[in-house]
């Protein structure tokens, strides 16, 4: 595994494969790396000749009263659990290389940005897009690979490849969970042990909530009532929000037909938790 800190290296780098004839998958990350991001290193190495995982805690994404400094930047771990999922290329540049001083272009997709987690947090978005922009052109794969924990940010990128012909096929993989239910995030670490024991809840108010949204008589308002009751039993936590979307559009659903996600979050102390899952109607 070769580990490169630069914009240059990493282009020539992957530029080197290409002209072989090498297929790239790309999977970004900030760091911190647990199972979840190794269920997509892994999608990427099943389906790629060659596969790059970055690792950059990226500043534009982050509120002025986030966790910026806080954020867990095990480098070392990082690069050992590439290496036993036989990473072609780790790449970690550093915020001067990403932006150096004078740069002024940023990316904001528009209507799809500022609602849900947007919404909560403002700009995270458009640093999102920003990021992801600038490390495609960097490495240039052939196929980049995000979770669906993340859903309405999978949302998003897909639109700002397809609106700006960025010529990536982009993949979102599963939620991977722990066995009770909570959605891996390198964040949970920050949850006390009675957060912990209290956050599987989460994910089971939302399933209950997919439930109902197959009674008879159910309507988008019902589900999201039911859904923010439950919720808001869950002990230690504060709703941030919950939303009923269309898949594809994210637009709030107007009836229950076809495919919906429902989207939360929610907050143990300064923990912020996001989760969604599917609804098949």
């Amino acid at each position: 595994m070769k580990i490169v800190r630069s914009p240059g290296a990493i282009s020539s780098l992957v530029a080197a494969w290409r002209r072989r004839g090498e297929t790239v998958g790309f999977v970004p990350t900030m760091g911190a790396l647990h199972s979840a991001h190794m269920s997509l290193v892994r999608r990427a190495r099943a389906s790629h000749d060659r596969v790059v995982v970055s690792v950059f805690v990226n500043p534009l994404q982050f509120g002025p009263k986030e966790d910026l400094t806080k954020y867990p930047r095990p480098f070392a771990k990082d690069a050992r659990l590439c290496r036993l999922e036989k990473v072609d290329g780790l790449y970690q540049p550093t915020v001067g290389a990403m932006y150096p001083p004078g740069a002024r272009t940023f990316i904001d997709v528009k209507g799809l940005s500022n609602r849900y987690c947007g919404a909560s947090r403002p700009g995270h978005f458009r640093g999102v897009t920003t990021v992801v922009a600038k490390l495609l052109g960097q490495v240039r794969p052939n196929t980049l690979f995000l979770g669906q924990k993340d859903f309405q940010q999978l949302v998003i990128v897909e639109r700002m490849v397809r609106d700006l012909d960025l010529g990536v096929k982009v993949v979102g993989c599963p939620i991977v969970r722990e066995k009770d239910g909570l959605a891996l995030s390198s964040r949970n670490m920050y949850l006390s042990p009675a957060q912990r024991e209290a956050a599987p809840l989460f994910n089971a108010s939302l399933r209950k909530a997919a439930t109902e949204a197959k009674r008879r008589g159910a309507t988008p308002a019902s589900v999201l009532a039911f859904a923010r009751r439950e919720l808001r039993k869950i002990p230690g936590s504060r709703l941030d929000y919950v939303a009923l979307a269309e898949v594809i559009s994210l637009e709030p659903a107007q009836r229950l037909k076809g495919r919906l996600r429902l989207l939360s979050a929610v907050k143990f102390g300064n923990t912020r938790l996001i989760d969604n899952i599917p609804i098949l109607l």
